[in-house]
């Protein structure tokens, strides 16, 4: 029995088409749910709609639940159509009639959407300790090798004098403007739902702003069809965000990939991490890069993918949101074990020194000459002239040095200064708020 059927059972074609994977994505919402419980039946009892031996009950096997939940032991069974009627259904059976009590002033789309909104505000939090671990290295390894020169392109021809400590260091600055984006994303998702009910609130006299305190969120969706109109947006804003770390991601496995080339060979790992050809016994392959770059290339149209689910759709809680759940969180998944093995690899990271001693690179200092004539003098388009016509007539003589002092460049990587700008974004999410409430509710 379903929790909104009365007499007649469902269609069994019906049932399996509708529920779908629910059971199978509902499990990622399970602990989430349970908060979503603990706060919304001490609201109730806060209103009189629960007495306080019954809240004490409720409280109590809840948090048994929450245990078992963390412990692996919770299962959605056959025939229970969702996790918001399985914990339903294991309340009334262990405590009696107080368990019947609790879906007062709720509905299952305003327990959806709280269980989504804390879901996802700790998948931000997992993702952005991981992006941090990723921008350590990145940081680490520009530093190790600020000092050795690489050939820089534009439109794949050689242009500039680059640095490894340059081609590493503007990745770690990408995650900073990434971190950037899931801040975002988490101040939309750390805004309380619950009480919307159905969509259009309650006749009981619910108090948002308790259950808004007690699970730690910033603040209120205030509307009531906004807060269901939430639905589909947060999880695209998510996707938003995910597909700026995910394009900073597949660029690098595009340069890792590229560089590891014989053609470049600016780059070389343990002969362990790379994988070999069944009939040419020289080949060593970046295959983890390319799945890398193919996965997170993947990542970048969640948004579109979620946006044309949700494209249209009349305001009101629809059926087709139950969908987003099954492209959204395997992604998460998905991304995270990108930036693992991303870390994973640069740590093996191995870079060819000296790169720029075959001629063959020559003509990459020649903007150094133009300056260099420049500053002593000769006007800059006739500098500019005469090291063409020097390159065009063979004359041209490479010095190779470099001598660049402004912010960001070769000689000067502002390192420290990055790094502060990622501190900054980091220390805006204020995670140890929700901590605190969340074991608080559990304790």
């Amino acid at each position: 029995m379903k929790l909104w059927q009365k007499t007649n059972d469902v269609n069994k074609a019906v049932e399996q088409f509708t529920v779908g994977r629910d059971r199978e994505m509902d499990l990622f919402l399970a602990e989430a749910d349970v908060l979503g419980s603990l706060a919304h039946t001490r609201m109730l009892e806060s209103i009189g709609l629960l007495g306080s031996e019954d809240l004490a009950n409720v409280q109590r096997e809840l948090k048994n639940i929450y245990r078992d939940i963390t412990a692996g032991k919770f299962t959605i069974e056959e025939g229970v159509e969702d996790v918001h009627s399985q914990v339903e259904f294991l309340l009334t059976q262990r405590i009696g009639d107080a368990g019947k009590k609790i879906h007062s002033g709720r509905s299952r789309n305003d327990q959806v959407l709280v269980d989504l909104r804390i879901f996802l505000r700790r998948q931000i939090r997992e993702i952005v300790a991981d992006v941090e671990q990723l921008f350590h290295r990145l940081q680490q390894l520009s530093e190790k090798y600020k000092e050795v020169l690489m050939p820089g392109y534009t439109h794949l021809q050689i242009a500039m004098p680059s640095s490894f400590g340059l081609w590493l260091g503007a990745y770690a600055e990408s995650l900073v403007d990434d971190t950037e984006m899931l801040h975002a994303a988490y101040r939309i998702c750390n805004k309380n739902p619950l009480g919307s009910a159905a969509g259009y609130g309650s006749s009981f006299p619910l108090n948002r702003t308790m259950t808004t305190q007690l699970l730690g969120f910033d603040t209120l969706s205030y509307n009531v069809v906004y807060a269901q109109m939430g639905r589909g947006k947060s999880e695209r804003i998510m996707a938003q965000a995910m597909s700026s770390v995910a394009a900073t991601l597949a660029r690098l496995a595009m340069d890792n990939t590229l560089f590891l080339n014989q053609n470049f060979g600016f780059i070389s790992y343990p002969a362990e991490l790379t994988t070999g050809s069944s009939i040419m016994p020289h080949k060593k392959n970046p295959d983890v890069w390319e799945l890398i770059r193919g996965k997170c290339n993947l990542i970048q149209g969640l948004p579109n993918q979620i946006a044309m689910m949700t494209t249209n759709l009349p305001c009101g809680y629809n059926r087709d949101l139950q969908l987003l759940k099954e492209v959204l969180f395997p992604a998460i998944a998905e991304l995270r074990s990108c930036i693992h093995m991303a870390v994973y690899m640069l740590e093996n990271l191995q870079v060819k020194e000296h790169i720029l001693d075959d001629p063959k690179y020559d003509y990459l200092f020649s903007v150094e000459v133009v300056n260099n004539m420049v500053l002593n003098g000769v006007p800059f388009r006739e500098a500019y002239k005469k090291v063409g016509i020097d390159i065009e007539n063979g004359n041209f003589k490479a010095e190779k040095t470099v001598h660049h002092t402004h912010e960001g460049s070769i000689g000067n990587l502002c390192t420290d200064e990055i790094s502060a700008l990622m501190q900054q974004t980091l220390d805006k999410f204020h995670f140890d708020r929700v901590d605190r409430a969340e074991t608080e509710l559990v304790k």
